[in-house]
């Protein structure tokens, strides 16, 4: 009886030691619909989002936007909030500022970097990170040479590299592809092009690192199919064969979608990793499984045209509509090796 108990108190003890050996890492990307302050940039194309304006966005709208920006990141916690948040359409360090000290998500102590774009409408992307959980290293922009191949500028790719608890590097990649205005297939040329760049910048990161570790994540402008991610990046589903450097898409295949147009949803916004991180020994890993698009009912609304259920955005055109975002948030659950 000594020795089953003894046995039965080791097996205990190894199981707490196995779940405490990891800690889970959560990341999550979201659109945010033009999260722009009311005051006009002399450098920017910003008139639309004026008190004075058509839309008549005002400081009450977007003190409210932020509100809901940040009720949407707190729904996406768990034991804590999620580490790192990728964020599309944000014009400035103002609206982060405001987000991250003066709306509902003030204490949860986030940092952020955000890139400073040529982009015409002034809209960029960021990173919120927890300072406890990922130790800032650095961070770039990544332009996109548009003159090249004579095009509108667009926004930089930003590239964050952080420390997580074992130790270990996480590469961080957040972008927003050029749109689809024009069609998709006269605006495609320009998505290939930016989707080399962020290739590029990927490889070269995986090139210097013994064991890297590299996300990808944002709006994409393009569907799980589309050249610029399956040809491209080269990002598909995983299947049984996994290649360290190779790029795999955590979103393709996903029932669903995170932007429904014309009563079709489809995926957009994608979350991207290399085999390193799918590799069940790495110290930073994840699987398929744990990517997943988030329908908190609150995001969506009955789609009166076309039937179903539609993101409950902010405008309908010029029309104040008073929602979240025409999009939906993806997110992923990393687990780390203490």
């Amino acid at each position: 009886m000594k020795l089953k108990t003894i046995l039965g108190v080791f097996v205990v003890c190894c199981t707490c030691l196995s779940v405490q050996a990891q800690q889970q890492f959560r990341v999550m990307e979201y659109n945010v619909e033009n999260l722009f302050d009311c005051r006009h940039d002399s450098l920017k194309n910003d008139k639309e989002f004026l008190p004075e304006s058509p839309k008549g966005w005002s400081y009450n709208r977007y003190q409210d936007k932020l509100k809901k920006i940040a009720k949407v990141i707190l729904a996406a916690s768990h034991e804590q909030v999620p580490d790192l948040v990728g964020l599309c359409e944000v014009e400035n360090e103002y609206c982060l500022d405001g987000l991250t000290r003066y709306s509902p998500l003030r204490d949860a102590g986030y940092r952020y970097v955000m890139t400073n774009s040529p982009d015409e409408r002034g809209v960029d992307v960021a990173l919120l990170y927890q300072p406890a959980t990922f130790r800032l290293i650095g961070s770039q922009y990544i332009g996109i040479p548009y003159k090249e191949i004579n095009r509108r500028p667009t926004r930089d790719i930003l590239h964050v590299t952080g420390r997580v608890v074992s130790g270990d590097t996480l590469d961080v990649f957040v972008c927003h592809m050029p749109s689809r205005s024009g069609g998709e297939v006269k605006s495609e040329p320009y998505r290939l092009f930016t989707a080399r760049h962020l290739r590029q910048a990927a490889d070269s990161v995986m090139r210097v690192r013994k064991t890297p570790h590299v996300i990808i994540m944002g709006d994409f402008n393009d569907y799980p199919s589309n050249r610029s991610i399956a040809e491209v990046l080269g990002a598909v589903k995983p299947g049984r064969k996994i290649q360290k450097t190779t790029l795999y898409n955590l979103m393709d295949g996903k029932e669903g979608g995170t932007y429904r147009y014309r009563g079709e949803w489809g995926i957009l916004d994608h979350m991207i990793v290399n085999g390193m991180m799918l590799n069940k020994k790495s110290r930073i890993r994840t699987n398929y499984k744990e990517a997943r698009i988030l329908t908190f009912p609150f995001l969506l609304e009955e789609d009166e045209r076309y039937g179903g259920d539609t993101p409950y955005r902010t405008y309908w055109g010029k029309r104040y509509h008073g929602g979240y975002s025409d999009h939906l948030p993806i997110a992923v659950d990393l687990y780390i090796k203490d």
